[in-house]
C-alpha cells in the first residue's frame, strides 16, 4: 500500500535515481557490506525524509541490509513524484508522498508510516518522533531509536530531552562532522542558490544579498552568494557567529537596517518569524524573500498577507505580495525550503555522506539495543572517520599517516622545549 502521484512516472524516476547513485560511492560501499552481512534483517524502518533521488539511494541500502521500509515526505513541496513512483515500482519501498500535498494529507501520510509499526524511525525535522510522543505514545515501547537528519529537528529533540519528555534514544545524524560540515555548508550553499536562480532567473552579481543566520547552512549560502558576485550581508543574534562572519569578510548588520537595501533575503536559522512585520514595512521595493530553514515559519507569511492588498503568483514558485502602500515583496516557494521546492535539493556527493550516517545509525541501534536511554546521542567518532576515509578514497585523495615517533610524542607530556 502506497500513495504516490502516478506510478507511471517510475521509469523516469529510476533513471534519475541511478544517475545520483553513481555519485554516491560511500553508499555503494555500504550496500556491498549490507548485502553480505544483512545487519537490518527483518527490521521495520519508518522514514520521514525529503523524497528525492538521493533519499531513494539510502532506501536501496537499507533494503540491501534486510530492512522493510516505509517512507513519507518531510516537506509537502520537496517530493519528486517520479522518484516516489520508482521507489514503489522498482525498489519495493512503501511510499506516502505527493508533491504539493496539503497539511491534512501530510499528517495522514505520517500516520500511515507509523501504522507500519516501525522499530526504528528516521526523521528530517522530528515530525515522526513528535507525532509518536503526542498522539501515539503506545507505540514508543516498540521503537528502539530514531535518527535525526537536520538542525531544526535536533533543536526540537534536545528541547524534548531537556524537559524529560523524550522517551526513546535519538541519534543526531546532523551532529556528525561528515554531515553538517559538508551537507549543511556545501549542499545548502549550492542548492539554495540553485533554487533562487531557478525560481527567479535573477542576476546575483552586484545585488545586495542578505543571509539571516550564520550557522553551517548560512555560511554556505553566504559563501556561494559571494562567489556569484553578490554583495553579502549577514544578520545574526549570536555574537560569536557575527564576529566570525565579519572576519570572513562579510558585512554584518541587524535585519531592520539591512533589509532596506536588500535585493534578496534568505533565512536559515531554524527559528520563527525571523523576517517579521517590522521588516516588511522597512524592506526595499521588489525584495525577494526565500527560506532555507526546515519549516515555513521563518518568514511571517500571515503578517505579510495581512499587510498586502494583492497576492498573486507571478512565476512558478514566486508569489507577489503588494503592500497597501504599493511596495512589492516577492516570496519564493511559499516560504518553504527553496532549495528543494524550487530546485532538486543537495547534490548527491554530499548526501552520500549524510545518508551513510543514517544507514549506520540504524545499524548502531541494532548493536546497542536496550543500552541507550531517552537522550540525544551523536554517532561515535570512528564512524565519522570511516565515512571520511571512504569518501577520500572514492575521490582518489591520499593523506599522510603519523609515524610511530609522532604518535608517541602526541601521547607524552615529558618532552617539551
Amino acid at each position: 500500500m502506497s500513495d504516490v502521484k502516478d506510478i507511471a512516472l517510475s521509469e523516469k524516476g529510476k533513471k534519475k535515481i541511478d544517475w545520483a547513485w553513481q555519485f554516491m560511492p560511500v553508499l555503494q560501499s555500504l550496500q556491498k557490506e549490507f548485502n553480505e552481512e544483512k545487519p537490518l534483517k527483518g527490521l521495520r524502518i519508518g522514514a520521514c525524509l525529503h523524497v528525492t533521488t538521493e533519499t531513494a539511494n539510502l532506501m536501496r541500502v537499507l533494503k540491501a541490509g534486510g530492512a522493510q521500509v516505509s517512507l513519507c515526505a518531510s516537506n509537502p513541496l520537496s517530493t519528486q513524484d517520479d522518484t516516489a513512483a520508482s521507489l514503489v515500482h522498482d525498489f519495493d519501498v512503501e511510499v506516502f508522498a505527493i508533491n504539493g500535498e496539503d497539511r491534512d494529507v501530510y499528517y495522514q501520510h505520517l500516520n500511515q508510516v507509523l501504522d507500519f509499526k516501525p522499530q526504528i524511525t528516521m526523521d528530517d525535522g522530528a515530525d515522526l518522533v513528535s507525532l509518536l510522543h503526542q498522539e501515539r505514545p503506545e507505540q514508543l515501547d516498540e521503537v528502539m531509536g530514531s535518527s535525526e537528519e537536520t538542525t531544526t529537528g535536533v533543536i526540537r529533540l534536545k528541547a524534548m530531552a531537556n524537559e524529560g519528555k523524550l522517551r526513546i534514544p535519538v541519534v543526531a545524524v546532523n551532529d556528525s562532522a561528515t554531515k553538517y560540515m559538508f551537507d549543511n555548508r556545501y549542499g545548502t550553499g549550492q542548492s539554495t542558490i540553485d533554487g533562487i536562480l531557478r525560481a527567479t532567473n535573477k542576476l546575483l552579481a552586484g545585488s545586495v544579498f542578505v543571509v539571516c543566520g550564520y550557522g553551517w547552512c548560512g555560511r554556505g549560502i553566504a559563501m556561494r552568494a559571494k562567489g556569484m558576485g553578490a554583495i553579502v550581508t549577514v544578520c545574526e543574534v549570536d555574537s560569536i557567529r557575527a564576529l566570525e562572519a565579519a572576519m570572513d569578510g562579510f558585512s554584518v548588520n541587524c535585519l531592520s537596517k539591512a533589509i532596506s537595501q536588500a535585493d534578496v533575503v534568505v533565512t536559515s536559522t531554524g527559528n520563527k518569524h525571523v523576517v517579521d512585520e517590522e521588516h516588511f514595512t522597512q524592506a526595499k521595493d521588489a525584495v525577494i524573500l526565500a527560506n532555507a530553514g526546515h519549516f515555513d515559519v521563518e518568514i511571517n507569511k500571515v503578517a505579510l498577507e495581512r499587510l498586502s492588498k494583492r497576492v498573486i503568483e507571478v512565476r512558478d514558485g514566486v508569489t507577489l505580495y503588494e503592500l497597501k502602500d504599493g511596495k512589492k515583496i516577492y516570496l519564493l516557494t511559499e516560504g518553504r525550503l527553496v532549495n528543494l521546492a524550487a530546485a532538486a535539493g543537495h547534490p548527491a556527493e554530499v548526501m552520500d555522506m549524510s545518508f551513510a550516517n543514517q544507514a549506520l545509525a540504524a545499524k548502531y541501534f541494532i548493536d546497542h539495543q536496550g543500552k541507550l536511554e531517552g537522550k540525544v546521542y551523536r554517532l561515535p567518532q570512528e564512524i565519522d572517520d570511516d565515512i571520511a576515509r571512504l569518501k577520500l578514497k572514492a575521490m582518489g585523495i591520499e593523506i599522510d599517516k603519523l609515524t610511530a615517533e609522532q604518535e608517541k610524542y602526541l601521547k607524552s607530556w615529558r618532552e617539551g622545549t
